[in-house]
Formats: structure tokens, C-alpha cells, sequence
């Protein structure tokens, strides 16, 4: 339920925030809420990659890319993710989440995502992100580059550890029978 206060509150202000480009590096400040805590009394891990959807969400609202994007019927899905824990959130505290496109290759875009305490990395986040069309179909980062606009500055290259994360994560193409892991 929070999450739908959240995405409210951010509906309502992200045009009180400062404009970005979709390839800066966007800054979220959040608290975190009791209903974010699980029973061992600091944030849930589900509750992490919920907000890392919300700060994505506001990167792209801030840099005027989903405008276009929901113009178009594109929307952007979490393919896959990868999280480092170092330290735990407690009740109440506050913490940035920084958000970054690190890269991208023929399918699509990857984010560096950080949740971070007075300079301090609590957690760091992978997240690889494609493209789907509503009216069915993928779109290529190569399109939403060419509908997001110019990228300013150097072109971000993908670290090679990354694209062998993506590439060892992958599942097959197509529909495969789930063998038995017992």
C-alpha cells in the first residue's frame, strides 16, 4: 500500500525537483516508513527494488523521457537485477538513491542504482531494463535513445563484467519445461 503513496507523492512533486537528462545521474531522498520493515526490524529487501522502480520512475519524469515514451506506447521492464547488501535501513532514516545508465547493448539499458547514507554505499543495485511496446513488440535502446534525445557528454560504456552478468543470468528464448532442482 505505501508504494501508491509514494507513487502519488511523486506524481504530485517531481516538477518541484530539478530537471534532468535520462543519462545524468538522478538523486531521490526517501525515509524509510514502518510498513518498509520487515520482521528483523530494518528494510525490507523486496522494499528496495520497489523504490529502485519509483527512482527510475522519476529520472524519467524529471528528464521528460516518459512523456515521450507513454506518447509512443513504450514502457520500460526490470529484466533481471542484482543486489549487494553492505548495511541494513532502519526505522525512520533517511537515505538518497542515486540512479545511473551505465550502458546498454542491442537489447537493453543497464542502471548502476546506490542507496546511500551521509556519502556511505548501503546498497548497490544492477538492474538490466528493456523496452516493450504496448501494442506488442520490443523497442531497442537504439529507438529510445533516438526518442529520448542527444546524449550529452561521453558515451557510458558497459563495465565487461556486466555484459557477462547479463549474458550468464539470461534464460533460454522461448518456452522451456522447468527441470526438477531437488
Amino acid at each position: 500500500m505505501n508504494l501508491w503513496f509514494r507513487l502519488a507523492y511523486e506524481l504530485l512533486t517531481w516538477r518541484l525537483r530539478t530537471k534532468e537528462t535520462w543519462f545524468s545521474v538522478g538523486r531521490r531522498t526517501f525515509r524509510v516508513w514502518p510498513t518498509d520493515l520487515d520482521i528483523f526490524k530494518h528494510m525490507n529487501n523486496g522494499v528496495f527494488l520497489t523504490l529502485l522502480d519509483v527512482s527510475r520512475y522519476d529520472l524519467a519524469l524529471r528528464s521528460g523521457a516518459w512523456q515521450k515514451w507513454k506518447k509512443l506506447g513504450w514502457y520500460p521492464v526490470v529484466v533481471a537485477e542484482t543486489v549487494t547488501f553492505r548495511k541494513s535501513l532502519t526505522p525512520w532514516q533517511s537515505f538518497d538513491i542515486e540512479s545511473k545508465v551505465i550502458g546498454w547493448d542491442d537489447q537493453a539499458f543497464y542502471f548502476e542504482q546506490r542507496f546511500v547514507v551521509a556519502n556511505e554505499i548501503f546498497t548497490k543495485v544492477i538492474v538490466r531494463i528493456r523496452f516493450l511496446k504496448r501494442s506488442y513488440g520490443v523497442v531497442t535502446p537504439a529507438q529510445v535513445i533516438a526518442a529520448t534525445g542527444e546524449i550529452h557528454g561521453e558515451l557510458p560504456v558497459l563495465p565487461d563484467w556486466v555484459r557477462q552478468w547479463a549474458a550468464d543470468t539470461a534464460l533460454p528464448k522461448g518456452k522451456e519445461e522447468a527441470p526438477s532442482i531437488w
